[in-house]
């Protein structure tokens, strides 16, 4: 019988509040960790020195590896991981990115005595027509390079995170309202068709869901977004073809009310049989 490789990844928009969070019957980060039990797990927009993040994560079983920005406060990324990685690196391979705190990568063996290079990235949002959106391209541009070299490698593949691009019109609950947006546009989701297109990694919650709206992963905490649904499929877990073949669930977990987030993303779980 296969073995079950969990793997989850969140955006936590600051893991000391994700952390912290707790009203009445609502968890926070620390109770979702403890009862999802996922064997590896990432995160984004961590948003804390790397001692508070150790601290914090001291006791949980997880390994950390962990990549603050230079810029205090801002993104900052993680990978957790129960089996201790043999290898960490931070960056994507362009060095303009190395102190950004948006991309770090573990390489974590697995049982059958293979290895799989896990990502977790953070793109920032954007903005149409500016020099910020001209460097979420120049990262969404190395990402497939680094993708193209982990494929080379022969190691199982894994981009997670929040990538902040919406890939299809079923990622977005009003498209045709957001096509001039950052996160939609045109120029940002042909990234995305060449990683699956021509390099031939797969959209794994995608390929398991089917044909279907979402399921989205981020609502705006603003309006009555997260009550409508009116949601963003921004949150991805990207395999090579073995890594996706053996993929056979995933979930959002999404919470119940909109007072019991600990996030304004939900976590994306997906299982592996390997």
């Amino acid at each position: 019988m296969d073995a079950v490789l969990r793997i989850a990844t969140v955006n936590v928009n600051g893991v000391r509040a994700a952390w912290n969070k707790s009203r009445g019957q609502t968890s926070g980060l620390a109770e979702w960790l403890a009862g999802r039990d996922a064997d590896v797990v990432t995160l984004q927009e961590v948003r804390a020195p790397d001692a508070l993040v150790r601290e914090l994560l001291a006791g949980t079983g997880y390994h950390v590896a962990h990549t603050e920005a230079a810029a205090k406060g801002r993104a900052g990324v993680a990978v957790l991981s129960r089996v201790e990685p043999v290898a960490v690196r931070v960056g994507n391979g362009d060095a303009f990115f190395d102190d950004s705190g948006r991309w770090i990568e573990a390489d974590v063996p697995l049982a059958d005595g293979s290895v799989l290079t896990v990502v977790s990235a953070y793109v920032h949002s954007g903005e149409a027509g500016t020099p910020r959106q001209d460097e979420k391209y120049r990262f969404l541009e190395r990402t497939g390079a680094r993708m193209a070299e982990i494929s080379a490698s022969g190691t199982h593949g894994l981009l997670t995170g929040d990538l902040n691009v919406a890939h299809t019109p079923r990622d977005i609950r009003n498209a045709k309202g957001n096509l001039k947006k950052a996160g939609f546009l045109p120029e940002e989701r042909a990234h995305f068709d060449r990683w699956f297109d021509e390099l031939g990694w797969v959209d794994v919650p995608r390929r398991l869901a089917g044909d279907v709206d979402g399921p989205y992963t981020w609502w705006s905490m603003r309006g009555q977004a997260f009550d409508n649904d009116t949601g963003w499929r921004i949150d991805h877990q990207i395999a090579t073809p073995d890594l996706a073949t053996a993929a056979t669930t995933a979930a959002v977990d999404r919470a119940e009310s909109w007072a019991e987030r600990w996030s304004d993303h939900a976590p994306l779980v997906v299982d592996y049989a390997l």
